[in-house]
Order: structure tokens, then sequence, then C-alpha cells
């Protein structure tokens, strides 16, 4: 028998056992109610975070002496008097390395739901595929934590990841259901001016987000973003309710703090033309101080003591942390890469935002650098023939009304220079045969130069909307020997400015009687296009010239700037050209932009044509034409038969 020492030792060993079991039953539960160590977010990933090598440039261990912007950023996240972070950052300065960090201290040091908000679902699932799920994986701490892929429960699919103590959750911002349900303690908002203005009809996305919060006394939000347009970007509202922190360096001469700005950069690089294509060549860029004036190279700025330093300090008060960040401090972009990108940019619209967005980190506005009606008109100039010299092709773009059409013939030369030559209208009904024989003799006409040597009108397109669809159709057909299309105007941003034609019916009493070829083109780029050009100042390339002639007067530019770029925001596509007041005649707008469509459709070898033009007119190439032609082998002589030919005027390449 078992002695009484025994007994009780067997007893302590089986309530050992007991307590043991105990332990390992709600060491999961307890794991997610344990306090966080004492560790800011900076320090967590320093000590737990590697970067994974498919979205990272140096993948490894997470250093943040390599963005020492982020640091404070990151740290705000740890600090109870901060409930809310704002940064709105160009590209590649590892904005989205902020929230990274965040999500993964969270998930190891200070448990609790996540609402991860992106623009779009499909942006949400990319986001999980090539950034949260490569981060859980190469983290060990992470990968303990979250629930398998490969498990057979729900716990970790695309857009959800569970883990002791929380949940992950993704979605679009147009995702009502999801923003408007269940209590959750920490809300990330990426690309947030990108989002849905509305989550179906619920209202704001982000409002709907943090209504979520309400019941967390210790709930935290982030949203980053590269900013957009200024007075609609919702990165900058939120930016301007909070410390208003900018990252500024020390200039080595002077030692005064200042952010480095597009400003203050400045630039030396060669242009070298190639194939009609201008490239830039950007050979030095240094920093000018704006305190001093003194010079420093982008080495010696990015090593310099910086700080941030805020104009709103009392935000934080009210728990809210917001910081603003270019892309001249970032590790990975060289400066001459930015002056390249922004040199390539100029004189496009579209392109040259994407520039003040993504590298300056600045938000983009119409400076209102386009002249007004009397401007234009003042650069009127006297043509010395009806051709001036530089016009190498010319187009037609024609109106169609219920009572005339309205025409312009557009001269065209190298790199976008355009020329206007003659604008005028045809009065009747567009199913007279006396329009169409009026329109004929502008088509049919040779435009002379100085010297004699005349061109004729290359392509013509006309619009085909309003109440004469199939009388233009037809007209159309009948003129396909002079290149006379008619074209479909297709509104929104999206759209390519010269689709390829495609056969259309011609119909008459509901039945088809013949088809002619249509061209679809994107007025909307095409009016950007056209106001890019207008802001050119000087003589060359993309420069608009305009004769001193009645029919360019006041009325003809008044139409020409009959439109502008407005955004409205309840819109699907919210960037959409309307008429000014005052401004209701659109027509020179769109003759244009009919006319530089022709343009493009045609696909013109311009140093060929340039050739062949000095050529009839018994002249040399010279410059890059005449290197071009110095460059062509001779070609074979061939013994023909002599045989008439035109010389008075240049029409058919």
């Amino acid at each position: 028998m078992m002695n009484e020492e025994q007994r009780r030792l067997e007893e302590s060993r089986q309530a050992a056992i007991r307590v043991e079991n105990l332990n390992q039953a709600i060491a999961k539960a307890l794991a997610g109610a344990r306090p966080p160590e004492d560790y800011t977010v900076s320090q967590w990933a320093e000590k737990k975070r590697r970067l994974s090598p498919e979205t990272n440039a140096e993948p490894g261990p997470w250093r943040t002496s390599r963005t020492p912007y982020l640091r404070e950023p990151m740290d705000a996240f740890t600090d109870p008097k901060v409930r809310h972070i704002v940064m709105v950052a160009a590209s590649q300065v590892g904005k989205s390395e902020l929230i990274n960090n965040i999500i993964g201290y969270i998930i190891d040091e200070d448990p609790g739901s996540i609402l991860f908000v992106h623009p779009t679902t499909i942006d949400a699932k990319d986001y999980s595929k090539l950034r949260v799920a490569p981060m859980i994986r190469d983290c060990p701490v992470l990968r303990r934590k979250v629930v398998s892929p490969k498990s057979r429960d729900s716990g970790n699919t695309i857009l959800q990841k569970t883990y002791p103590g929380g949940i992950l959750t993704m979605c679009g911002s147009t995702e009502a259901h999801n923003l408007a349900s269940k209590p959750i303690r920490y809300v990330m908002g990426d690309e947030r001016d990108r989002w849905a203005r509305s989550a179906g009809k619920e209202g704001d996305p982000w409002e709907l987000a943090m209504a979520r919060q309400t019941t967390f006394w210790n709930a935290k939000s982030v949203q980053v973003s590269t900013p957009t347009v200024k007075g609609a970007s919702a990165i900058e509202d939120a930016y301007n309710t909070g410390t208003m922190e900018r990252w500024k360096s020390q200039c080595p001469h002077c030692g005064a703090f200042n952010e480095i700005s597009w400003e203050d950069i400045k630039y030396d690089y060669d242009e070298t033309e190639v194939n009609e294509k201008v490239t830039y060549t950007v050979k030095k860029a240094w920093y000018v101080c704006p305190d001093c004036g003194c010079v420093s190279d982008e080495i010696t700025m990015k090593r310099q003591p910086a700080r941030w330093e805020a104009d709103n300090p009392a935000a934080l008060e009210e728990g809210t942390r917001s910081f603003w960040l270019n892309a001249f401090v970032s590790q990975w972009v060289e400066w001459k890469t930015i002056v390249k990108k922004y040199l390539a940019a100029k004189g496009d619209t579209r392109k040259m935002q994407v520039v003040y967005n993504t590298c300056f980190g600045q938000l983009w506005e119409d400076r209102g650098d386009l002249e007004d009606e009397d401007g234009l008109l003042a650069r009127r100039e006297e043509y010395s023939a009806e051709l001036p010299e530089g016009v190498l092709v010319l187009t037609c773009g024609v109106d169609t009304q219920d009572d005339r059409l309205e025409y312009e013939v557009l001269g065209h030369g190298k790199f976008g220079e355009t020329w206007g030559i003659k604008k005028g209208e045809i009065l009747g009904r567009p199913d007279s045969d006396a329009v169409w024989a009026a329109l004929d003799e502008i088509i049919d006409r040779v435009y002379r130069f100085e010297d004699g040597i005349g061109l004729k009108i290359s392509m013509t397109f006309v619009d085909e909307g309003g109440h004469f669809t199939m009388d233009v159709r037809s007209r159309c057909r009948e003129r396909i020997g002079k290149k006379v299309f008619c074209i479909k105007g297709m509104a929104g941003p999206n759209r390519p400015y010269v689709a390829p034609p495609k056969k259309q019916n011609i119909m008459s009493n509901g039945r088809p009687v013949g088809s002619c070829w249509q061209y679809q083109i994107g007025v909307d780029s095409g009016k950007q296009i056209i106001m890019d050009n207008l802001r050119e100042k000087r003589y060359g390339p993309k420069y608009c010239h305009f004769p001193l002639r009645e029919d360019y007067g006041h009325r003809y530019f008044t139409g020409l700037l009959s439109e502008r770029l407005v955004y409205m925001e309840n819109k699907r596509q919210p960037w959409v050209w309307e008429k000014i007041p005052g401004h209701e005649r659109n027509e020179p707008l769109d003759i244009r932009n009919y006319a530089m469509a022709a343009f493009k459709a045609l696909s013109v070898d311009m140093d060929a044509v340039e050739m062949r033009l000095l050529a009839s007119k018994g002249r040399k190439p010279t410059g890059a034409v005449a290197t071009a032609v110095s460059a062509t082998p001779a070609p074979r002589q061939i013994t023909r038969p002599p045989r008439q030919r035109l010389t008075d005027f240049y029409d058919d390449w």
C-alpha cells in the first residue's frame, strides 16, 4: 500500500498535470490578452520584421535608418496621445511599409480587429497577395500567429486573416456592408484619394469605417495616400486637421532646415531629336538652399540631419498627427530620374499631374496659365502667304449643324506645331447637294506657299452627329477617294484619341442601303491636347499659329476656349468637360479637334514629307532632314520613258 507521503506526492503530480493541461487549453486565448511588450512600432520592426523579395529592392531585416522619415509616423501609433495618423506621400518613399509595420505590430504585440480599406476590392486583393501574405510568410512571429492558408477552416483567406485576439479584414471603399457592421478597434486606409465618394448610398466610406470604433477607448486609425487634385483631395482635408508636419533637411552651409522641394532643385540637361521624338539626358541635378543660396549635391542632402517640423502642433491635443513627404528624400529615386520625368511630361497635362503627385508630392491644380480670348487675339500674325513656311500637311475638320456645315482647314508642321489656315461656314441643310458641293470646293482646292507650290487637304473628318447622320455617311462614302470620313465623338477620359475605323450601315426607311467607314475619336483626349498646346508660348513644337484675319476673330477664339475641365464628385468619371457660361458656341473647338484627329489618323512620316516638299521647291534639306538624306543609300538608276508630272502642287504621300 502507498504510504501517506507517496500519496501526497502523487496528488501533487496529478495537480501539476491538470494545471499544465489547463494552461495549454487557454494558451491561445491568453496570448491575445497579454499586455504588449514595451516596443514602439519602429523597434518592433527592427527586431522582428523581414522585408520580402517580391516587393522590396533590399529584402531582409527591416532598417529604419534607410527610411528615417518613417520613424516618427510609425512610433506615433504607440503614442497614447495619438488616435489618428495621416500620411500624404509621393511614390517610392515607403508609405505602404508604414501600414505594413503597424499591422505586424498589432498582430504580434497589441492584437485587435483591423479593417483595412482600399479604393476597390481588386486593390484589396492585390495588396493582400503582394504585400500582406509575403510579410506574414517571411516574419516568423507573424507566421506562428496567423492561421495557415492551408488549414481547413476559413481563418486565412485573401481578404481575411485570423490571429489570436483579432481578424484583419480587407475590403474596397464601395462595400458599405463591410464598413457599417461589427465593432473594429483599428481602421487603416490606403490610397485615400482614390476611394469612392460614397459607399453605395451609405455615405462617406471613411466616416462609415470610423463609426465602427465607437466602443473602443483605445481605437486608432491610419490613412495614407498619394496626393491628387487641389480642392478635391480627401487626404489633403485629413492632413489639415492634424499637426501638418513636413520633413526638413539641414543645409550644410547655413544650418537652416527646409523641405527639399521642386522649386529648389536646379538641373542641366541635353535634348535630342530622334524620329520626331524628343528625348532628354539629365547631366546633373542639385539643390539650392532657399535661405543662403548655396549649392549642395544630392548625396550630401540625403545624408544631412533632418527632422519633422509641425505647422499646427496644437492638433496633437486632438489626437491627430499628419505628415507630408515628397520623393526627393527617397533612397530609391535619383533626382535626375525625377527631372527626366518632368521634362518628358512638359506639354501634357495628364502626365504632368502624375509627376506632381507621385514625385513632387504636390497637389495638382490648373494654375490658370491658359490665355483668354484677348490674349489669343493678340497672338495672331501676318502670314506671308496662304500657307506659311513650316506647314507640311493639311487636314480639315467639319461640324454638322441643322442649318450649316462649319469647318477649319488646319496646317500641321513637325512636333505638333499647327497653323490655322481657313475657318468658315457653309450655310444650308446638310442633306443639300449645294452644301456638299461647296465643301468639295474647300477640300479639292490647292492651298499655296509664297513660291506658288501648293498642298491639298490630305484627310477630312466630318461629324455625323445630329439629325443628318445617314446623309453624312452617304456623302462621305461618295468621297472616300478624297479621304473624307464620318466620325463619331466618344466622351470619357479613357477613350483613345483615334481608334481604327469601323464599317457602319447607311440606313434608308429602316433598311440598309450601303455602308461607309466611320472613325471614333476620344474627344476629351483631343480637347486636352488642344488646351495643352494653346499654353505653349514659344514658336516651335506644339505652338498654335493663327492668321490676322476676320475668320479668326473674337467669335472664333470664344468658341475655341468654350470648355474647361472640372471635377464633379458625384459622377463615376468625375473629371468632365463643361461649357463655360457665356461660351455656348463650341464649334471652333470641335472642328479643330476633328482636324487634329484626322492628322493623327494619317500617321505621316513628317521627315519624308518635308524632303519631298523641299525637292518640289528645288531646295536642299538642312539640319536633321539633311542628315537623314545623307544617311540614305543612293537609289539604283533605272531608265524609264518620260512621263508628264504635276509640279505645281504636292498631294500624295
